[in-house]
């Protein structure tokens, strides 16, 4: 039993650091949405890997809000139409896409309703996280923070 548990001490810090490595590699995890025109936090998002690979992302608080402090979709259609933010799916589908890039997938921007064209680029060793939204030519940028 001791020799076990010293066994196991000796391998936490290898689990830890293998853990710290795939994270830097991969957008898994909570991230602070910086608004690109005020410069503040404005939410936080969840991502998450799916079974297949693909990658979407969910806010789980809401931290500034033009609509007050639990604002709904209003201008959201279909099953989004007058759903709280807090909670709802905003990336999906995103895919591998080169070393520390995904795309092919889809953003909703909650506070016009509107959907766009994703990708996703990771920097700083996994620290920050360029996403962007792209109707035609027409793209919008924003970095994200790793909480």
């Amino acid at each position: 039993m001791r020799k076990t548990f010293k066994t196991l001490l000796l391998a936490l810090p290898l689990v830890m650091a293998a853990l710290s490595a795939s994270a830097a590699d991969s957008p898994v995890g909570r991230w602070k949405t910086i608004d690109d025109k005020t410069g503040q936090v404005k939410s936080i998002v969840e991502i998450t890997q799916a079974t297949n690979g693909t990658l979407s992302g969910k806010v789980v608080e809401v931290l500034k809000s033009d609509k007050g402090p639990n604002p709904v979709c209003d201008d959201c259609s279909g099953a989004n139409k007058g759903k709280p933010v807090k909670g709802m799916t905003i990336l999906w589908n995103l895919k591998p896409d080169g070393d520390h890039k995904w795309a092919g997938g889809t953003v909703l921007d909650p506070a016009n309703g509107k959907t766009y064209k994703s990708k996703v680029e990771l920097h700083q060793g996994g620290k920050k996280l360029d996403m962007s939204g792209c109707v035609a030519f027409i793209c919008r940028a924003q970095t994200w923070v790793r909480e």
